[in-house]
């Protein structure tokens, strides 16, 4: 008697799991995708229905696609049933989105914020105000919040706090935001903003099907999430990834990210005059010079932009083959707005990263999830959690459930 409940929740899984995933479908299409007998089958789609989980829809011959027999019923998702949001808590901005439980955006707002006038107190509060206000722009309530992910610049452990830091910058940047936001959803989870880098390129960037990749935000400062076997690093103090110890790396020499080594890189060229005849960087201020405009230029062809973005590469390849040799990976994306203009920087890496690390080396690639990949991994790390426990959630409960509650 003991061992129907889990079957049951199995069962319940495994239909559920089919669904979210799917379009429009029949029992017929359910039994061939779980395997369950037909009579279990519309059980446990009933039930899932019952639950809001699932809307049955009118029959195939009311809509004219049948005209004998007897018609299949049809099913589909209830991806509005709910919400998830995703919060991308940046040094200088707050960004939350607001989406359904497959993650389609239903709205997204930024507030700027201050980081030299930043307290934990103010960072909680511009939180929950950017929220709220994706909420109404999205048409809606916290009521209907079943996940909520931020990602912070900060290591995170375990139960979704950040380690001291010696001048307090962790704790203004993870205000315990697992506290301020636990009234507001049933689930909360509070991440490095690496990590959901990585989520996110596992999800629907350049590490889709890949178990063992390193995602490197690689603008200012490098910051590192780790899939190894298909799982992602934490760490005991959540410090996995963490690029302090590039200081010490012969080639690398600090934690600082792609962007500040391109804009040193043409400065030096400035100064030392050995930018070619006709390059546009010649004529440039190198006090107010940005990584974009040098690696913009470079795509243009520009040959004076050119040699400075390749003379990143081997800063690159160095991480890589650090990456490489400690944690055998098969991949190593270079993410984060960088990645778009990175392909000078990448080519020369792959050229230069070191053949002595006896293993293969890993794959050098650029995402193409932009700027916004913080976002795209905290609002998937939410459907993760809706995903992993929406049979748990009061709101989904069964109706009978529901009342004696």
């Amino acid at each position: 008697m003991t061992a129907a409940p889990s079957l049951r929740r199995h069962n319940l899984d495994q239909v559920l799991r089919h669904a979210w995933d799917a379009d429009v479908f029949t029992a017929s299409d359910t039994i061939a995708a779980v395997g369950l007998t037909r009579s279990t089958t519309i059980d446990v789609l009933d039930e899932l229905t019952a639950r809001g989980l699932l809307a049955e829809l009118p029959n195939a011959r009311v809509g004219g696609e049948y005209s004998k027999g007897r018609p299949a019923r049809r099913f589909t998702f209830q991806s509005t049933a709910a919400v998830v949001v995703g919060i991308d808590a940046g040094r200088g901005h707050v960004t939350a989105t607001v989406a359904d439980l497959r993650g389609g955006t239903l709205a997204t707002s930024r507030l700027a914020v201050d980081p030299e006038l930043d307290s934990p107190a103010r960072r909680r509060r511009a939180g929950e105000a950017v929220v709220n206000a994706t909420l109404t722009r999205a048409k809606r309530s916290r009521a209907e919040i079943v996940a909520l992910c931020v990602g912070v610049p900060a290591p995170v452990d375990r139960r979704g706090r950040s380690p001291v830091h010696h001048d307090g910058f962790w704790a203004r940047m993870n205000p315990d935001f697992v506290d301020s936001f636990a009234s507001w959803a049933p689930m909360v989870r509070v991440e490095n903003d690496a990590t959901l880098a990585a989520v996110a390129e596992r999800a629907h960037g350049a590490a889709v099907g890949c178990d063992d990749f390193v995602a490197l935000l690689a603008g200012e400062r490098f910051g590192a999430g780790i899939s190894v076997d298909g799982r992602l690093l934490r760490g005991a103090h959540g410090g996995a990834g963490e690029t302090v110890a590039f200081d010490r790396v012969e080639g690398v020499g600090s934690a600082w990210g792609l962007a500040p080594r391109v804009v040193d890189a043409a400065r030096e060229a400035l100064a030392s005059g050995t930018l070619p005849a006709g390059s546009a960087l010649s004529g440039m201020d190198a006090d107010t010079l940005d990584a974009k405009t040098v690696l913009d230029l470079a795509a243009a062809g520009d040959a004076g932009a050119l040699a400075v973005a390749r003379s990143v590469g081997p800063a690159l390849a160095g991480v890589a083959a650090v990456f490489g040799s400690l944690f055998d990976v098969q991949r190593v994306v270079v993410s984060g707005a960088i990645a778009a203009g990175a392909g000078p920087i990448i080519e020369a890496a792959v050229a230069a990263i070191p053949d002595s690390l006896h293993l293969p080396p890993p794959q050098i690639v650029a995402s193409t999830l932009g700027a916004d990949i913080v976002s795209i991994g905290a609002v998937a790390a939410a459907v993760e959690s809706a995903r992993a426990h929406a049979l748990d959630l009061d709101v989904f409960a069964l109706p009978e459930d529901r009342a004696r509650a």
